[in-house]
């Protein structure tokens, strides 16, 4: 009998849990009653009751299972290394929030059945705020055009993988993962397949503006030389005119039009410009640095503070 795992990062999602879990083992007894399965939740240090309720469900049913981290490792580290911990013949990733349709899982599992090794769920529509939805729209189209990678459009990593791709997972010892792009460049054969992010069932999304541009930097840094090549193209240009400038504020000297050459304002709004210019481009700089410099800390992707329904193999 195949087993899938179904993987649900949390992290103060009280309002949902109990009712996410009875949903996915509905759709298991009604649609999948041939698979074996496991629903693993993974929780990211959650402040509310979120933990206790898992306990609760994870006593009440040995195939749910969790993994409480020891602090918020963030928002890619913990699915990713829940990801790793799942023991199916293919694991299925969605959220917590109910955004994620449930019924999406035996879709995933149909095209599975035909031959793909990874099915990715694209959003064609969504629910959420429509000024959010534009800009992750322009956000995918320019890392598309920027990437190296072909990067797969409205896609947030809900979808199913299989399990010779979890083990490429396992292998690549990255400690800042960023799993869309991983998909985009170590996929395997996959399919896409629609459907309409609906809107939070409960609860209070945890994603702000920061998180938001978190995300952006880092599959910046990680997928793109676009800004490394800008900064170098753009200081050289305005290196150039910089030269330019000056030769003719020292001609315009010479000949005496004083009434430009000794005047303050050109060189000061030169100054505060080039500032401005330099300044933006060493921040941009500074997010491929800091992205380098976790990668070289390898520091662990999540340091665990308990897990349950686990065998002593599964560690």
């Amino acid at each position: 009998m195949k087993k899938i795992s179904v993987l649900i990062p949390c992290y103060n999602e009280e309002e949902n849990v109990e009712e996410l879990s009875r949903e996915i083992k509905e759709q298991f007894e009604k649609y999948l009653s041939e698979y074996d399965y496991e629903i693993i939740f993974i929780d990211n240090y959650s402040t509310d009751s979120t933990r206790v309720k898992l306990i609760r469900l994870c006593s009440e049913d040995k195939r749910i299972k969790a993994i409480f981290n020891a602090r918020n490792f963030g928002q890619f580290n913990s699915p990713y290394y829940g990801m790793l911990q799942t023991t199916g013949d293919c694991t299925i990733t969605m959220c917590a929030d109910f955004q994620d349709p449930v019924d999406l899982i035996p879709r995933l599992v149909h095209e599975w059945e035909q031959g793909y090794k990874i099915v990715c769920s694209i959003k064609t529509k969504s629910k959420e705020n429509p000024l959010i939805r534009s800009m992750r729209t322009c956000y995918y189209k320019l890392i598309k055009k920027m990437s190296n990678i072909d990067q797969i459009e409205q896609f947030t990593g809900t979808g199913l993988y299989d399990k010779d791709f979890i083990d490429v997972l396992r292998g690549l010892n990255d400690p800042t993962p960023f799993l869309r792009g991983i998909v985009a460049e170590l996929g395997f054969r996959r399919k896409d397949i629609p459907y309409e992010q609906q809107k939070r069932r409960a609860g209070k999304t945890s994603n702000n503006w920061y998180k938001l541009y978190d995300a952006a930097m880092l599959s910046f840094t990680s997928y793109t030389k676009v800004g490394m090549r800008i900064c170098t193209i753009a200081g050289f240009f305005m290196s150039m005119i910089s030269i330019l400038v000056a030769v003719i504020y020292l001609i315009l000297k010479l000949v005496n039009w004083y009434s430009f050459a000794m005047g303050d304002a050109p060189i000061l709004i030169g100054i505060f410009l080039l500032g401005g210019i330099q300044l933006f481009f060493i921040g941009f700089l500074g997010e491929y640095m800091m992205s380098i410099n976790q990668r070289v800390m390898n520091r662990p992707l999540v340091i665990e503070e308990r897990r349950i329904n686990f065998d002593e193999n599964e560690k």
